[in-house]
């Protein structure tokens, strides 16, 4: 997958995709976390913002930029079942940064940590990434090319990466410098990930 951009003399190749979509980003700002993230063969990590506001509707607004929304009721569903996360009078905006289409289910633990950091308003650590499936009754699940995301993840700078602990068996050798925590649900994730 190659990432161009277009500037005054044309089409230019963007070297750095992962940097470029986390360019701007405000570390320690609530309801933000980074998901690594694969188009192709090609590791990126890309910013995931969401926001939670008292809705004015009988039935709270879900409102998906950048991911599936039926993945978006679903993560919703999830957080209020399995972590008590109170979304039932709140409306949901989920926007992934630089217009990217996260078509992959490994985005969902970031996604869902965005959420539960906008609702709690705490933010998430400034360097850790996330990585991950998630299913209907919480656990997370194994996703694949987990070496060549984390290090992508060491690349641009992060110090701890969170994976599925079933995951784990598939890295030979973590790369150096990065702390991989490995969590068996979305619950033990919040718990890490969110600045007390």
């Amino acid at each position: 997958v190659g990432v161009f951009e277009m500037v005054e003399k044309g089409m230019v190749e963007v070297p750095n995709p992962s940097e470029a979509f986390l360019a701007e980003r405000q570390a320690n700002a609530p309801g933000s976390a980074i998901a690594v993230t694969m188009e192709g063969t090609r590791p990126l990590l890309v910013e995931v913002q969401a926001l939670a506001s008292d809705t004015t509707f009988p039935n709270p607004r879900r409102t998906a930029n950048g991911i599936d929304y039926n993945r978006l009721l679903l993560l919703t569903a999830v957080l209020s079942r399995r972590v008590n996360l109170k979304l039932h009078d709140k409306d949901v905006f989920i926007n992934v940064i630089g217009g990217l289409q996260v078509d992959e289910p490994a985005a969902d633990l970031a996604v869902a940590v965005a959420i539960a950091s906008g609702v709690r308003d705490r933010p998430v650590h400034a360097d850790m990434a996330f990585v991950g499936e998630i299913g209907l009754s919480g656990e997370l699940r194994a996703v694949s090319q987990l070496e060549a995301r984390f290090k992508e993840a060491v690349k641009l700078g992060f110090k701890r990466c969170v994976a599925p602990k079933s995951a784990l068996k598939q890295i030979s050798k973590p790369p150096e410098g990065l702390e991989i925590i490995g969590c068996r649900s979305l619950s033990e994730v919040l718990q890490k990930a969110l600045v007390k």
